[in-house]
């Protein structure tokens, strides 16, 4: 992991290659060459291990849960990245039977580590990490995110992002669902949602939250799973009226 934020940082406000895989959807040189060599490392260390990684061969949705499995995104942010804004980090879970046992998170920019073991806790750069007290939608911060097609179908996300703006304090949008998951572990947040989602995306953020003490679940209520394509994270104490207003709209 941070292998991979030297590579980042070494390419910020340097010519690289962008290129589109969807209409705002964006692909950097970078990207390839992080997960390209994330995967040669895995198949010299891990042979047997699969790889479900952003940018090569991502497998599709009805394929089995491999036994072994690193889910890794090169660079979370990836638009924040092309365009110089220093809200970007590589995002790595290892699974067992779909399971994220072990997770990191390193955000280059601001130095900073997160990690998740499950069952022994979260860090940052080695200290415990512990989700915000806050008990009401009226005193959380909030953040969110809108998937890469939102253009096609604005009205359902603004719709909900406006029902949590008359209820919270505030509402945030970073661009990388990964620090937005650490950001809550760390109580810098107090609530998360986002839908349409992939497994690198929250894989390894939702272990960091759920060991610092908070709550995971689908965005509708049910069990969380890194490919259930939504979620919602929270401190816990304000879960029920997060989920109290995605109901309501």
């Amino acid at each position: 992991m941070l292998r991979a934020g030297d590579v980042q940082l070494a390419h910020v406000g340097q010519d690289f290659r962008v290129d589109k895989k969807g209409v705002i959807d964006l692909v950097t040189e970078i990207d390839i060459e992080i997960e390209r060599g994330f995967r040669a490392m895995i198949a010299e260390r891990f042979p047997d291990h699969a790889v479900l990684g952003e940018e090569f061969g991502a497998g599709a949705s009805g394929d089995p849960i491999p036994r072994f499995c690193w889910v890794f995104d090169p660079i979370d942010g990836t638009t924040n990245y092309a365009h110089g804004l220093p809200i970007f980090c590589s995002s790595l879970a290892f699974e067992v039977d779909g399971e994220p046992v072990v997770a990191a998170i390193y955000d280059p920019s601001r130095r900073e580590l997160f990690t998740a073991e499950r069952g022994q806790g979260a860090w940052l750069n080695g200290t415990p990490l512990r989700v915000s007290s806050a008990a009401s939608l009226i005193d959380s911060l909030l953040v969110t995110g809108f998937h890469y097609d939102v253009q096609k179908d604005p009205g359902e996300v603004i719709e909900l992002f406006a029902a949590f703006i008359s209820r919270a304090r505030a509402v945030r949008r970073l661009g990388s669902a990964a620090l937005d998951l650490c950001y809550v572990a760390a109580g810098r947040f107090d609530g998360f949602w986002e839908r349409k989602l992939q497994p690198w995306d929250v894989a390894a953020g939702a272990l960091i939250v759920a060991e610092a003490g908070g709550q995971v679940t689908a965005m509708a209520g049910g069990p969380y799973g890194s490919r259930e394509g939504s979620v919602l994270a929270s401190n816990g104490l304000i879960h029920a009226q997060m989920l109290g207003t995605i109901a309501a709209v």
